[in-house]
């Protein structure tokens, strides 16, 4: 009968995705001789070599070594599984939980919600991931995170969305744009100077369609799919942009001020809500994330979910 431990294949999956024991004995915070000496476990246990040393560019894993690290992860995940179902039947706040966040909000909103839920919840291990929202349709499909926190844009039909709290559009603009100060702006007026795109799979068709909607088309003069980028080109006088999430301060990643003024004639704003698969707020371990999400996200408790001031 062959002897090995959960713990042991966590170890070798680090390993394996790490490429060094080094490097997976920070990731597992363990150290590097125990980490060995459950890898040379392994292998006494499975009679083969799991993996290739080399000197200078750390291990990879044999052909037998890929294929055990294939299955080693199924064997990790049916653990979990295994750990979450538990909870549920018990009704504990215990487990594990992964939970998927649209890149543009990630930033403000994902580390103080990942706080407070496990400041609620310390039995609760939360892993967080940052994507567009294509990407957060593929990761719950294919049961790599849980639930997501994102906006309603272009929701499948085989995913199910809870709406929270909607997010009005705003203008951003540098110090010394010529529309700076002001407490409001028309989409009209905007049209005429350079705009800074965020270009983000869906994201950009929303921004777009707030000008098609009244007939204009935007003067784009750069685009980038990293929001810090744009409120830097903003900031740096590269023309204005239209976001949904505030930041807590007003200052460009570089230093530079940025001004925010609201639009004019109430374009449609951002939906932000939860989105799961089917059936996929089942787990107790989900609910407690959602009902948590829920209560700080509609209290606007988070950052970033204010608008123009």
């Amino acid at each position: 009968m062959l002897r090995y431990t959960l713990r042991q294949l966590e170890y070798f999956v680090a390993v394996g995705e790490a490429g060094s024991i080094a490097l997976a004995s920070e990731r597992v915070n363990i150290s590097s001789p125990s980490i060995s000496a459950a890898i040379a476990q392994l292998e006494r246990e499975f009679g083969l070599p799991l993996f290739v040393r080399h000197h200078a560019q750390g291990l990879a894993p044999t052909l037998a070594g890929r294929r055990m690290l294939e299955q080693a992860r199924l064997v990790l995940v049916a653990a979990e599984a295994l750990g979450d179902l538990a909870g549920d039947l018990t009704g504990s706040a215990r487990g594990t939980i992964s939970v998927g966040c649209l890149t543009t909000i990630a930033q403000f909103v994902l580390p103080a919600l990942r706080r407070g839920f496990e400041t609620l919840y310390p039995e609760i291990r939360l892993r967080h991931h940052a994507f567009n929202q294509a990407e957060l349709f593929s990761a719950l499909r294919r049961a790599r995170i849980d639930v997501a926190l994102t906006y309603d844009l272009e929701i499948p039909a085989d995913l199910t969305f809870a709406p929270l709290i909607d997010l009005p559009p705003y203008a951003m603009v540098d110090a010394d744009h010529p529309l700076a100060g002001r407490a409001t702006v028309s989409l009209t007026e905007l049209a005429r100077f350079p705009m800074v795109l965020l270009d983000l799979p869906l994201s950009a068709d929303y921004f777009l369609s707030i000008f098609g909607r009244a007939g204009l088309r935007p003067m784009i003069a750069e685009r980038s799919r990293d929001l810090s980028i744009v409120r830097s080109l903003v900031g740096n006088g590269f023309g204005y942009s239209i976001a949904n999430v505030r930041p807590p301060n007003d200052r460009a990643p570089d230093g530079r001020p940025l001004g925010y003024i609201a639009l004019e004639g109430k374009p449609r704003p951002m939906r932000l809500g939860l989105l799961t698969a089917r059936d996929g707020g089942s787990l107790f371990v989900v609910r407690a994330f959602m009902d948590h999400a829920r209560s700080r996200i509609e209290a606007r408790d988070l950052p970033g979910l204010g608008g123009a001031a």
